[in-house]
């Protein structure tokens, strides 16, 4: 099946694409770096050698790369902070919508008065998250809220947001916006690393979260194992 995934940098420096083939395409927004096998791309949003922070990310380099290389679903993978209690760091969610309001949506259309009705598809997600059963389960329908960064929100920022959405991230609404626009098929997959910063009396840091990352790594590497093994 033809499918395009996008990820972070703790899933793209994993053992389990180290034989993938690392190609560049250009675009009219830069070159991506991506890597392939079969008929699977895949993508770090961060990019390749010094990961770039969220808000330096060529947003419309990768979405106009998977568009140009021929793929319409799109599978991607978030790293997310919770908001509620009950969503404690491992969980696995599926979001279908986002706030965006720190910052303007990503957009192809600079030089035209139009823009595409935001949302997020999540079409091949019911049949992933059936066939991920027994071993992952997936709370789906949560709402994402999308910050700027590079830094974590603040207490008070968690205070406001926290009735908004039930996680927050810095990625997920601009390629969700880009794909919405050029007729890419976005699915949501997101991973709860921490809660997020003053939730449960928690505080969070750059260094904390790396650990917290890397807590998860096996958990995300077996995820992705099985979305290949039933994308295949």
């Amino acid at each position: 099946m033809k499918i395009a995934f996008i990820s972070g940098t703790s899933i793209v420096n994993s053992d389990l694409f180290a034989s993938w083939e690392v190609k560049t395409i250009e675009t009219t927004y830069g070159p991506v770096n991506y890597k392939t096998r079969g008929e699977h791309v895949l993508i770090n949003r961060h990019g390749y050698g010094v990961p770039k922070p969220p808000h330096a990310i060529n947003y419309r380099a990768n979405i106009r790369a998977l568009a140009d290389l021929g793929f319409v679903d799109v599978v991607a993978v978030n790293s997310v902070g919770s908001l509620k209690l009950d969503l404690p760091p491992g969980s696995l969610v599926s979001c279908n919508d986002y706030v965006c309001l720190q910052q303007g949506p990503q957009t192809f259309f600079d030089d035209e008065l139009k823009g595409g009705a935001p949302g997020i598809d999540n079409n091949l997600v019911p049949m992933l998250v059936g066939r991920l059963a027994p071993e992952f389960s997936i709370q789906g329908g949560k709402v994402y809220v999308q910050m700027q960064g590079p830094r974590f929100e603040t207490k008070a920022e968690i205070a406001v947001i926290r009735h908004w959405g039930d996680v927050v991230g810095m990625t997920a609404a601009h390629e969700a916006d880009l794909c919405r626009e050029l007729g890419l098929k976005y699915n949501s997959f997101a991973i709860v690393d921490n809660y997020a910063n003053g939730l449960e009396g928690t505080s969070i840091d750059f260094a904390k979260f790396k650990d917290l990352v890397k807590e998860n790594q096996a958990r995300v590497n077996r995820l992705f194992a099985r979305l290949l093994e039933i994308l295949g």
